[in-house]
């Protein structure tokens, strides 16, 4: 195609680099510089997609980032290809293969077109009516439908290629938004020497004053100014300027998330560069200089391709060289579009103008645009448009209803409907908005955090004043302060006027979802009066501009259906992100192995030597199993347990998360977090010690060892080790920062090696010298420091197997040493190595709880059998009044029991539902679940631990489990399998 809409002389694309691409198999010619908007536009191809619900022609409506309707799929090559790219900011570049979506078979002749001539059945909320009966038929048949039939693109099938990259940074001023006010703003915030970071979302800096051809300030043209400026920013080294970056999130303390493009205008990017960059930003102040956004008219048909935003048809015209329209119609309600007029006439454009404004309230605008050949029709309306593939016409009335209906031919519109501050950021930072009745908009009020909004982000709309308003940016504090409230120079009124432009016909508010005023207006009939629920049941707003270009219309018509001025109705909520973000920007490295990053313990070198079968614990690759030959899972695992029960077996405990707990108040602080007593254990013994959350619930578990008079060695389970060391700092710093406490984790510097088995003092024997091993010297629940095999160590007597047991915590760069020389020890005694599904078993055997497992959340210490470690002569701890709560101690909670299948090969399923009787009627009563299940070679039998309700009152009685199929029948019993009068542990 050539480019028969282009102008030879006007732009700021690059002549000299002439580009092709293809858009839906055609090839289109354009310039450096371009988007694909504008070289499409400079084609003359103005059809680019297809509505979301309709299927109705749509072309471009703008050319910023709130384009609702020419979202394109785009292939860049090499499996680099994403769909819903708006052609209005994604930049042109050679090879590019770009496609419109959502239509079948082509874009001109759309089959789901049809759906436009039954939309009288689908308005609002037709899915919520439609679709209720039979309930059965919305998976089966209507959802898969309704995601044929509608959609916005879709998802590549393969890996995206790229990679990204994150990086964090600080600045004292961060000014969103490189237009007049942002660069005025950026200019003087950093002549004094504060680090400013300048962020724009276009691919140069500039804003409005790159389509501005006469406007003149300080005595240079407006791009002469605008050239200089951004020269002197450069030359500073304390200004960062970043194009092409989004300013997406303002979070809490002045924390911004922006999303920098690197690549995707480049032809063969370099290898090494990301192709986008996520920074997050901790600014000292933030300056919004975000602009002010065009309101769409409503009429009838107002959603023709062909039909524009005035501004958008003077930028495609000034900065790209690229005409909309031969024969144009410009409908507006207010000033501002008159320099479009201008603009057209100087290039022999025949242009009309449709301004709602009486006569008498109009500027000396209108007489200059008459003064240039133009048609001025004022106090009129517009009552519909023609056309199909392109507006043709466009259906003007007088709004005094003095005359009929005049048929206006044209091959563009471009439409004014006043202007709205960019309020999203300032709303994200949780500022508060005010209505300015003058403007009929909503403004920014007083900010919450150490943020100012310039120009026409507030409302001013003037040049002149927005770079004096920039320049306030700054100022002192108290000038900052004094400067929140616009002020009237440059301001313009501008009123949205939309009850008169509505006659018939479909008048769209939210463009890409199809949104009608009729679909607001029956919203408000059927009884949604918060904006928020029209928002919702008509889906206005929730389009990917996030209501950029619907917000104020569906406001103004929302209030006209209540009878309510606007301020009343209020606005909805601007969430982040401002716009789109590739899910890839926000993952950034973390992706693939990166994604989770693995920790290995100081052993996972020989265990992976030695044949294990890993497996994910939190961030930890544990060892699951240790094979041998053919053996599977079960089969191993029987011969770890045994070997454990009847000689020794070793195991790495090294992701126990470890806390050392010093100062002269560590035992009171202890005594506060856990439920049992602490201030009494004596220097080298330990105890089990149980974590409650406020609420008295089962948080964490584990041994705390006392070293000294003012330390202890505090174990955590291997998940809850950030969470602990989390709640202990939470609770010192808020609630008793009078304790002399210090803490500090140990997760990593202790490798920890667990020696199970009644030979387990024998295998020790030998190599630590130094500790007696009698059970005199050092009993059950002991600790000891010493050496072992030369190395510094401290010995726990403890057990989790409930046979005699050891853990020798080492510095873990010593681990492998200490390690092999345990298993070359234990060699005479048949040591075996076992993973952490035999640990399971064991422990299941004696009944010992894992956290997370049989608690979820909501098990009290009594429902697991351990009520008898409540201290009840501590004054207080954590989740002390909550277990006195009626609810706590009510009978018929659940309770820790163990279960045996009467078939005593079955194995329940975790999870799995209990219950009295599977005959009852539906609903069952279900009484309990099963918690862990297990084949037990040491039993004979499978075993399960479950929560019961009442668990104490069902001991020896038969239950059923659900299982696939059926229910299993299973006795009731104590949850101690092996070893219940806990002989074995003290060797």
């Amino acid at each position: 195609m050539t480019q028969t809409h282009r102008l030879s002389d006007r732009g700021r694309i690059d002549r000299t680099k002439p580009i092709a691409f293809r858009f839906n198999g055609a090839i289109i010619h354009g310039y450096a510089g371009d988007t694909i908007a504008s070289a499409l536009i400079a084609n003359g191809l103005h059809l680019m997609g297809r509505s979301f619900k309709y299927h109705r022609p749509r072309g471009l409506l703008s050319h910023g980032s709130e384009e609702p309707n020419a979202l394109l799929d785009i292939d860049r090559g090499f499996g680099r290809a994403d769909p819903n790219n708006r052609a209005s900011v994604a930049e042109a570049r050679e090879g590019l293969v770009v496609a419109s979506q959502n239509h079948w078979p082509s874009l001109r002749y759309d089959f789901g077109a049809i759906n436009d001539r039954l939309s009288p059945i689908f308005v609002a909320g037709f899915y919520y009516k439609t679709f209720m009966w039979p309930a059965s038929f919305w998976k089966k048949l209507y959802e898969p439908i309704i995601r044929r039939a509608a959609g916005l693109g879709t998802a590549p099938a393969i890996a995206d290629p790229d990679h990204y990259q994150h990086r964090h940074a600080h600045c004292d001023v961060l000014v969103a938004g490189a237009g007049p006010a942002g660069v005025s703003a950026a200019l003087a915030a950093s002549a004094d020497g504060a680090r400013v970071m300048l962020v724009d979302e276009q691919s140069e800096p500039g804003g409005t004053l790159l389509h501005e051809r006469d406007a003149m300030i300080g005595g240079l043209a407006a791009q002469a100014w605008l050239s200089q400026a951004l020269g002197t920013l450069r030359s500073r080294k304390n200004v960062t300027l970043l194009a092409r970056t989004t300013a997406f999130g303002y979070y809490n303390h002045n924390h911004l998330a922006l999303a920098e493009r690197l690549t995707d205008h480049l032809v063969n990017p370099h290898p090494d560069l990301p192709r986008e960059r996520l920074w997050q930003v901790r600014a000292g102040r933030v300056v919004l200089a975000t602009g002010a956004l065009e309101r769409p008219l409503l009429f009838a048909d107002n959603d023709r391709p062909g039909i524009m935003l005035a501004e958008s048809v003077r930028a495609l015209l000034n900065r790209y060289g690229a005409i909309a329209g031969r024969r144009v119609v410009i409908a507006t309600s207010g000033a501002s579009p008159y320099g479009l007029v201008r603009d057209l006439r100087s290039i022999g454009v025949v242009v009309t103008v449709v301004d709602s404004r009486p006569e008498e309230d109009c500027g000396p605008e209108v007489f200059a645009a008459r003064e240039s050949g133009c048609e001025v029709l004022t106090g009129h309306g517009i009552a519909g448009s023609t056309g199909r593939l392109r507006v043709t016409g466009l259906k003007v009335t007088p709004l005094d209803s003095s005359g009929g209906v005049r048929l206006l031919p044209c091959d563009c519109v471009a439409m004014h409907g006043g202007w709205t501050p960019n309020v999203h950021l300032f709303s994200q930072s949780r500022g508060k908005m005010r209505f300015d009745a003058g403007l009929d908009a909503f403004v920014p009020g007083l900010p919450v955090q150490a943020e100012m909004s310039v120009g026409a982000a507030r409302g001013i709309y003037d040049l002149a004043a927005c770079i004096a308003d920039g320049r306030t940016a700054a100022g002192p504090a108290a000038d900052r302060a004094a400067a929140i409230m616009p002020s009237a120079a440059g301001g313009q009124t501008a009123t949205v006027a939309t009850q008169a432009f509505l006659k018939t016909g479909k008048a769209f508010v939210d463009f890409q979802n199809d949104v009608t005023a009729k679909d607001i207006r029956l919203a408000v009939r059927e009884g949604f009066e918060s904006i928020e629920h029209v928002k919702r049941y008509t889906t206005t707003g929730m389009a990917t501009d996030q209501g950029k270009t619907s917000n104020m219309n569906a406001l103004a018509l929302v209030a006209g259906a209540l009878g309510k001025p606007v301020p009343q109705v209020g606005t909805t909520t601007f969430r982040l992100p401002y716009t789109p973000v590739s899910f890839n920007a926000l993952a950034g490295p973390n992706r693939g192995k990166l994604f989770d990053p693995a920790r290995h313990t100081p052993l996972h070198g020989w265990a992976q030597a030695h044949g294990a079968v890993f497996e994910d614990v939190g961030l930890w690759k544990r060892a699951w199993y240790f094979p041998k030959g053919s053996e599977d899972l079960h089969a191993c695992v029987a011969r770890e347990c045994l070997a454990v029960r009847t000689s020794v077996g070793i195991f790495d405990a090294s992701t126990l998360g470890k806390i050392e707990v010093v100062g002269p108040d560590a035992a009171a602080f202890l005594n506060l977090v856990y439920v049992n007593a602490f201030a009494k254990l004596e220097t080298g013994r330990s105890r089990y010690g149980l974590m409650l959350k406020e609420d008295g619930y089962i948080m964490d578990d584990g041994v705390i060892a006392r070293l000294g008079p003012d330390r202890f060695h505090v174990t955590t389970t291997t998940g809850g080790a950030a969470r602990v060391l989390a709640h202990m700092e939470d609770y010192l710093q808020t609630e008793w920062p009078h304790l002399r406490v210090a803490l500090t984790s140990v997760t990593e510097q202790w490798a920890v090696i667990a020696i199970q088995g009644p030979r387990a003092r024998d295998v020790l024997a030998g190599l630590a010298g130094d500790i007696d091993l009698s059970n005199a010297a050092c009993p059950h629940m002991s600790v000891r420091s010493g050496s072992i095999c030369g190395v510094p160590c401290r010995l726990f007597r403890m057990s989790f197997t409930g046979e005699l047991g050891y853990e020798i915590n080492v510095p873990a760069d010593y681990a492998a040493h200490v390690w092999e020389a345990l298993m070359q020890a234990g060699q005479p005694f048949g040591i075996t190595p076992y993973g952490t599904e035999a640990m399971h078993v064991l422990r299941a055997e004696k009944g010992y709880i894992i956290v997370g497992q049989e608690t979820d959340g909501t098990v009290t210490p009594q429902d697991v059998g351990l009520g008898g470690l409540v201290s009840k002569l501590k004054p207080d701890f954590v989740g002390k009044r909550s277990l006195a709560r009626p609810d706590v101690v009510a009978a018929g909670r659940k309770q820790l029991v163990g279960l045996l299948t009467l078939d005593p090969q079955a194995l329940l399923d975790e999870g799995a539902q209990i219950v009295a009787d599977p005959a009852q009627s539906i609903p069952v009563t279900m009484l309990g679940h099963v918690t862990s299940s297990y084949q037990s070679a040491c039993c004979g039998h499978s075993i399960a631990l479950a929560m019961l309700s009442g668990g104490e009152r069902w001991q020896g009685q038969e239950m059923f489990v659900t299982i696939p199929g059926g229910f299993a029948k299973v006795r009731v019993c104590a949850p101690v399998f092996v070893d219940p009068r806990g002989e074995r542990i003290h060797g």
